[in-house]
């Protein structure tokens, strides 16, 4: 382009020049001065033209690639997770596996239920050179009841293997896990309607963990090394952990929000790991009852202390490996002490557990009540509890990779001191069985 038009100007003046020749030498210089100054003018415009012709071709190719708000990772996923279950009465012994199951309330007839939910996350992560990061995850789930709930959501920042912050709604660090376990649901979720009153409670140190309907979590963790640091905070209505916020008799005047801290200490070299941990309320006066005088009574007061230790070799051994489980759990709380024991080994997708639980009833308002043959812990005392529980995942249904059934079962048997006169033979065991349908996209 920038030879055409010197070509076309510079023919226009020689032409020019040529015809003037005869008019002297004085206009000669004259000419020969304006046409320096057109040249320079051409040369200006044709860069100019080429600048343009550039900056069209650059806004007319295609982008190399899409960017999501600046997020270097972003996930969709999720899973569908059917059940298939059939349960002796309940009594707090069955499967109540949080939204699926919260029409399962106790009772004396024997459960036969279809249940479950489909889950469809979000994950959102963005990272730095330095290591930094900052990310969010979003839950949503859609059960058989036709309700929307939500499983997890929360914002988390941090630097990699090193600290993070976690606030909003999450489980922290399991303190009692249960390995492959399908039905070793007692009652409620992981923290909401753990407690009903008239039934053994097996505590699990999961009062504190989270993902409550109704309240949230702030959770700072870090590593140094092979040990693990973590401490949730659980803000929330305290009386939710009661089923009917009912509490040994007494129905339960909730006055302000509790707070649970809940510090873990973990650590882990190559297949063996351990923890401890202890979650305490630290509000005092939060909730309690009114006595006869009208005089408040404080029923707020729980601290829990737990310790796991755990062994697994599946990732050096994925088709013979081992996962074993020792887990205990004591529970401080006003007027009840308890204690809890499990231990459970998983080998070649069959597992088996014991959970031994222990409760100690101190005091019980008993006005008003009559005997309930369907109630055996109802009065003060001390009551064991023994469950044998025990699972088996078949993989790849149909050749579909991720898409597994689990059968699982349990046994529990209440037994209860010698001066209880409720708890009898007839009424001394709750048992299940279920088939559960998995598949992760």
């Amino acid at each position: 382009m920038k030879k055409l038009s010197y070509l076309a100007v510079t023919t226009g003046l020689l032409i020019s020049a040529s015809a003037s020749a005869a008019s002297g030498s004085d206009g000669i210089e004259a000419r020969l001065n304006a046409l320096e100054q057109r040249l320079a003018q051409a040369e200006r415009r044709a860069a100019q033209a080429e600048t343009r012709a550039a900056t069209l071709e650059t806004q007319a190719a295609p982008a190399g690639s899409l960017k999501l708000n600046g997020f270097n990772d972003l996930k969709l996923y999720g899973d569908v997770e059917f059940n298939l279950d059939g349960a002796s009465r309940s009594g707090q012994l069955t499967s109540l596996k949080g939204s699926d199951h919260k029409d399962w309330k106790p009772g004396d007839k024997e459960r036969w239920d279809i249940n479950g939910r489909i889950l469809v996350g979000v994950d959102g992560y963005r990272r730095n050179q330095d290591g930094n990061f900052s990310g969010f995850s979003v839950q949503p789930l859609a059960d058989m009841t036709g309700k929307m709930n939500l499983d997890d959501a929360a914002f988390f920042f941090g630097n990699e293997k090193n600290w993070q912050t976690k606030i909003g709604r999450f489980e922290a660090y399991d303190m009692f896990p249960l390995n492959q376990d399908t039905f070793i649901q007692y009652s409620g979720n992981t923290a909401n309607d753990l407690y009903a009153d008239g039934f053994g409670y097996i505590y699990m140190m999961k009062e504190g963990r989270g993902r409550s309907s109704s309240g949230g979590n702030l959770m700072l963790s870090k590593y140094a090394g092979d040990f693990y640091f973590e401490l949730n905070t659980l803000v929330e209505d305290g009386t939710s952990l009661f089923q009917d916020n009912s509490y040994h008799g007494n129905s339960l005047d909730n006055k302000k929000n509790v707070a649970y801290l809940r510090p873990v200490i973990a650590w882990k070299k190559d297949r063996l790991s351990a923890a401890v941990a202890m979650e305490s309320n630290v509000v005092n006066n939060a909730y309690g009852y009114r006595d006869s005088q009208g005089q408040f009574v404080d029923q707020s007061k729980r601290n829990g202390y737990g310790m796991t230790l755990s062994w697994n070799n599946t990732a050096a051994n994925p088709d013979n490996g081992v996962v074993a489980n020792l887990s205990t759990a004591y529970l401080d709380a006003a007027g009840e002490q308890d204690f809890t024991a499990g231990i459970n080994v998983l080998w070649r997708r069959f597992e088996l557990g014991y959970i031994y639980a222990h409760n100690n009833i101190k005091e019980f308002n008993t006005a008003g009540i009559a005997a309930d043959i369907n109630n055996p812990l109802s009065e003060p005392g001390k009551y064991d509890i023994h469950t044998v529980h025990t699972s088996y995942q078949i993989p790849n249904i149909m050749n579909m990779k991720n898409f597994n059934l689990y059968l699982g079962a349990y046994v529990s048997m209440l037994e209860a001191n010698a001066g209880n006169k409720i708890a009898n033979g007839d009424n001394d065991q709750r048992y299940g069985v279920r088939a559960r349908f998995k598949y992760f996209f």
